[in-house]
């Protein structure tokens, strides 16, 4: 972390709110870089293969398909992100917030930015009628007592599912082929 960043963190934890504004295509490259850091950290590096393209395109095409959120310093550099995409529930009848990633890097932990990041996208889903925030983390992380701290509470009885590679390759071979 440059002497800067550093001041701007050391403010930050003297009381300074953190600014959060939504994502736009110049953070791209830092929020792409973000997200491999959050896979490093999550000891799973290698599985990580996001490329600012990918991104730009999920981000920013006509009809988006991800939405992201950064905080940033006194620069407008980011430094935090949450990148996130609608859900449905069925049985509330409306959409919710599904939280795919947060991360603040390590030099900016400890100055409100994960919490602001979570509130801007609370005010979205209260702003929009949505009625979920949702999320998973690994069960070693240590952000459980954060999270626990401002409300959120484990989804109990229900297991996460997914499907990759090959698995998900073999379930679609057995997809009607009169299907359109």
């Amino acid at each position: 972390m440059s002497h800067a960043e550093g001041r701007l963190a050391k403010q930050a934890r003297a009381g300074m709110p953190p600014r959060i504004r939504p994502a736009r295509r110049g953070d791209v490259p830092a929020i792409v870089a973000m997200v491999h850091e959050l896979a490093e950290f999550e000891r799973a590096a290698e599985a990580c293969h996001l490329t600012e393209e990918q991104l730009r395109a999920a981000l920013f095409d006509d009809r988006p398909t991800l939405y992201g959120h950064v905080a940033v310093d006194g620069n407008d550099a980011p430094y935090g992100a949450a990148l996130w995409f609608l859900n449905f529930s069925t049985w509330e009848g409306v959409h919710g917030v599904y939280l795919e990633d947060l991360y603040v890097r390590p030099g900016h932990r400890g100055t409100g930015a994960g919490a602001a990041l979570l509130a801007e996208l609370a005010r979205i889903c209260v702003d929009r009628g949505y009625r979920r925030l949702e999320w998973v983390m690994l069960d070693w992380n240590p952000a459980a007592d954060f999270y626990a701290s401002i409300g959120a509470s484990v989804t109990e009885n229900w297991l996460p599912y997914r499907l990759t590679g090959a698995a998900l390759g073999q379930l679609a071979e057995r997809a009607s082929p009169n299907r359109r």
